[in-house]
């Protein structure tokens, strides 16, 4: 048995980055920016108003001051003329600086009379003038990698990109295996479970901006097996669940390296998750083996499928980020294999569950995060600072 440490090594090796492709804004929000792309206008283009108010000489602004107003300027719309002494012009929110002016005074202190104002006595002593390009000048660039928010699109959308530069999405077949499996909505004998981590593994892969396809569940059959790989020959990656043990009902690497798979490593030494192999297959695509208990399919989604799908993306190639929080009670000491257990947090404590069985999706459920255990980890104290993985 490797560690997942190893194992991530491994994974990251059989990982390249995906082509670039090239999307609308409107659809870029949740793509990884694949270049940089560089701003095509000043922002603002000109120095405006960022209030409502009078534009005027600074150096004549004073209590009592008078003026007479000469013209408008709105958003859209400016004043052409030039602004000269004695004389204001009234300006809107967003709207382009007068020529001449060096200052707004916003309207709460000023009072007007027809076309003559007179400015108050306790005059507010900014300037209210955002300047040419003071949030964005022609040529700033936004760089990448990165996962694009909604704040890039608006930020983008502001500098004139219509086109943005994107990596195209990981396609991934998910293929459950075994007799045992029904698809939600069928009706199981009564030997038989509903397939649930294919479809908790495809909202994984969503959520992380992949493509992910189910594939009819295999048999246990070298034939069915070798017909559901025959409908993932056109993508980045394959991820099998189930039958990556060594069972006489085991079938999943001896087909995969019957068709051409070159294995990279199989078992680590974790809990939940044991039996989960990787590696080549002759298509070109990658094959990542999930055990097929759910909680250990899903924690292993959590833990190496995740960093792969970022790593296609061209996101760094590193594991899950780990954080840290108080245990909100005793736990005993931790066996040989890197444990990921079930916990909850809530206002920095985190709360381990009793029931770790690595068949219990309703634990999973309740959970929001992953304590992670080392090898052979002493028990621990209430109060004690644990690792843990959000989910």
């Amino acid at each position: 048995m490797i560690s997942v440490s190893e194992a991530l090594d491994h994974l990251f090796s059989l990982t390249s980055t995906l082509p670039v492709e090239h999307v609308p804004l409107a659809q870029a929000n949740g793509r990884v920016l694949a270049e940089p792309v560089m701003a095509n206008r000043d922002q603002p283009p000109f120095a405006a108003s960022a209030m409502d108010g009078y534009a005027m000489i600074a150096e004549e602004v004073a209590p009592g001051a008078e003026f007479s107003v000469v013209g408008e300027a709105a958003a859209g719309h400016a004043y052409d003329g030039q602004v000269n002494a004695g004389q204001a012009v009234r300006i809107f929110t967003g709207a382009p600086l007068p020529a001449g002016a060096t200052r707004v005074v916003i309207q709460e202190d000023v009072n007007r009379m027809g076309d003559q104002i007179t400015l108050r006595d306790n005059l507010d002593q900014g300037f209210h003038i955002r300047p040419a390009a003071g949030d964005f000048a022609k040529g700033d660039m936004i760089q990448a990698p990165r996962v694009l928010r909604s704040a890039d699109i608006a930020l983008m959308a502001a500098m004139n990109i219509a086109t943005v530069p994107v990596t195209r999405r990981p396609v991934v077949a998910i293929m459950a295996t075994g007799d045992e499996l029904v698809m939600p909505g069928e009706t199981p004998g009564p030997d038989q479970i509903i397939a649930s981590n294919s479809f908790g593994l495809q909202a994984m892969l969503r959520d992380l901006g992949a493509e992910a396809r189910l594939l009819p569940i295999a048999r246990d059959t070298k034939a069915s097996l070798v017909t559901a790989f025959g409908l993932a020959d056109d993508v980045d990656l394959v991820i099998t669940i189930g039958g990556a043990s060594v069972g006489d009902h085991d079938l999943v690497g001896d087909v995969a390296a019957d068709l051409g798979m070159d294995r990279s490593f199989y078992k680590i030494a974790m809990r939940p998750g044991k039996p989960l192999m990787a590696g080549r297959m002759a298509t070109g695509a990658m094959m990542i083996g999930l055990p097929g208990n759910p909680v250990s399919a899903m924690v292993c989604g959590h833990i190496f499928v995740t960093p792969v799908i970022r790593a296609m993306l061209g996101l760094p190639a590193s594991s899950v980020p780990e954080k840290t929080a108080t245990l909100a009670h005793d736990i005993s000491q931790n066996g040989p294999r890197q444990h990921y257990m079930r916990a909850h947090i809530d206002g920095g404590q985190i709360t381990v569950f009793d029931r770790q069985d690595s068949s219990l999706l309703g634990i999973l459920s309740q959970a929001n995060a992953l304590v992670v255990r080392p090898p052979n980890d002493d028990a621990r104290t209430t109060g004690d600072i644990l690792r843990y993985i959000p989910i």
